[in-house]
């Protein structure tokens, strides 16, 4: 399983390959609530964003693809998300590092780019399992990821040290091909009820 490098296109969202040109809108969008300053997370500060975006393309490199999430309605770039860790033999990948400004959430781009990012793996690329982790205290992520749909695997305990120094116990979770049809049908309700 080798994933395609291209623009994936839904109502709401453009999950556009992350590219250095989006430096300066995703210092904008994560301005858009500070959530650099959440303990718990890991996103980038405004400062550190021309590095975190240069190590993002160099992964892609290996077979992950970073996307800029870009909103319609807006036009402007809200967010980022990726595949990372494709394992080609064993059609696993997961997915994460998802952040988005402040004003992007509630607001149906996060399970669209979800929609189309699964979609992508199952549908095109045959993935048997997209994998789903997050910190154990990050409510907000874990509510997010099992109103997808997904099911938790388990807590890998004292898993990473994070930059404060704390341990991270991070909750692992996934969706498996034999469930994404059911998925699927959730996400296309769920998503018929934002405005286009």
């Amino acid at each position: 399983m080798k994933l395609s490098k291209r623009i994936l296109s839904g109502e709401l969202v453009e999950l556009i390959p992350l590219d250095i040109i989006h430096v300066e809108p995703l210092i904008e969008a994560v301005k858009d609530g500070e959530l650099w300053q959440v303990w718990y997370a890991t996103v980038p500060h405004p400062n550190d964003m021309q590095s975190y975006v240069e190590q993002a393309i160099a992964e892609m490199r290996l077979g992950n693809i970073a996307y800029a999430v870009y909103c319609r309605a807006t036009n402007k770039v809200v967010g980022t998300t990726r595949f990372y860790d494709v394992e080609s033999t064993h059609r696993r990948v997961k997915l994460g590092f998802t952040w988005y400004s402040k004003h992007a959430c509630r607001t149906g781009i996060n399970t669209e780019t979800k929609f189309l990012m699964l979609q992508f793996a199952f549908d095109e690329h045959k993935a048997i399992a997209v994998e789903f982790r997050t910190h154990f205290f990050n409510r907000v992520s874990r509510a997010a990821i099992e109103r997808l749909g997904a099911k938790q695997d388990g807590i890998l305990r004292q898993h990473q040290v994070m930059a404060d120094g704390s341990l991270r116990d991070t909750v692992v979770y996934s969706i498996l091909d034999r469930e994404w049809p059911a998925v699927k049908n959730n996400l296309q309700h769920r998503l018929a009820a934002y405005p286009s």
